[in-house]
This record gives structure tokens, sequence and C-alpha cells, in this order.
């Protein structure tokens, strides 16, 4: 495994490519590891649970935003235009459905894990930069200080709002954390094109956002 160290007045951390994961429809996700957790370094995008369930397929913009249990989609139901590089979105309820999202041996990252992730990066004002895919090809410019030190690859897949709608693809990579905030709203993870940090903020369970697994310890 090949291995990069980084220094900084803020900041001395190794990170290395630690290989891949299968989830149950056959995708293969490359995984990177940064400090004492193993991420995947690419969206989900699968489309059963770990148990061999479909999740529900749900395009019609209605029907999404009543839904109280688990869907996904693709970024303007475009399967073939958003699948690579930006995976699939889905509402809270699938990342909570007990026959779980993640394949066997990972898991969605609680907000805690999220927390430690950010904390070895160095702190949530700049560990953004640390974990976007430099370069505009995917994000829109001017896609600040992003170097993607840390090999998380961070993309921006947009997202689908409650109410059905889609918008931001190009400007912003949210993702699901375990986390539920109350009833009706879960935690998620922030990072734009336009800043260096990650930010973390609660939203309706019916939102539709990327996922990122994190292997379990």
């Amino acid at each position: 495994m090949m291995m990069v160290t980084f220094s900084s007045l803020f900041l001395n951390y190794s990170i290395g490519q630690s290989g891949y994961v299968v989830d149950i429809d056959g995708n293969k996700y490359e995984t990177v590891r940064i400090g004492n957790q193993e991420w995947m370094a690419e969206n989900l995008r699968v489309t059963h649970y770990r148990s061999g369930d479909t999740i529900a397929l749900v395009e019609d913009a209605g029907e999404w935003e009543v839904l109280r249990t688990g869907a996904y989609c693709w970024y303007d139901n475009d399967e073939q235009g958003y699948i690579i590089p930006y995976g699939a979105l889905y509402n809270w309820y699938a990342v909570d459905d007990p026959r779980g999202l993640c394949p066997e041996g990972w898991r969605v990252p609680s907000e805690k894990d999220w927390n430690e992730l950010i904390a070895f990066l160095g702190r949530e004002s700049s560990a953004g930069g640390r974990m976007k895919e430099a370069g505009t090809t995917h994000w829109n410019s001017p896609n600040t200080h992003a170097n993607n030190e840390s090999g998380f690859t961070a993309l921006p897949g947009g997202y689908r709002f409650s109410n059905g709608k889609f918008d931001y693809l190009g400007q912003v990579a949210r993702w699901w954390t375990a986390t539920a905030f109350d009833g009706d709203n879960a935690w998620y993870r922030n990072i734009g094109f336009f800043n260096i940090s990650i930010s973390t903020h609660w939203v309706r369970k019916e939102m539709g956002l990327s996922v990122r697994c994190l292997k379990v310890d």
C-alpha cells in the first residue's frame, strides 16, 4: 500500500490507499485509510439492502415527498448520466433501515465518526479542502483550496429536496450521518465549492443525500 505523509503547522498525518470493497450489487469502490478509519473513497450507488431486498427507486416528486420508508434515486432521475461518478441519493429512512445500506462489515458513519475524521484532518474550518477532489472537472470554480490530501475525493453530487426537486450539482457535497436529530430530522455533513470548511447541519429525513460507508472496527 502506498503511503503519503503530509505535514503543516496544524497537521501531521499519513494516509494511504487501502484497497476496495464490493457491495451486494457487485459495484466496486476504492477505499482509503485516514487515521484509524477506513472510508469508501466514492459515493454509494447500491440499489439493494445488504439483506438482498430491493431499495425502492422513487422518481416521482410527489411520491418522494410523502415517503417515510427507505428510497433512492439518481440526480435528475438520470442513472446513466450521474451514477458515475456521483453515486445515488438516498433518503434517511434507507440509511436507518435495519436491513443495512452498506456492504457487510461496513456501516453508515455516525456524527461521532465524522467528528473523528475531521479532527484527524485538522478542524472543520479547513478539512473540507483536504477532502475535496482538486480541480474543476466536477466541482464548480473556484473549488476553493481543494487538494484532496486525505484521499477522500469528495464530489459535488448535489441533492434532492424533500419536495422531490433536484439542485446544486457541481456546487455541494452532502452526506448523511447515521445520527438522528429528532423524529423528523437527521444530521448531515456539507462541503461547498466556494469554501474550505466542512460543516454540520440537520435536515428533514425525506431529503435525498449522498452516502459514504465506513469500515466497522
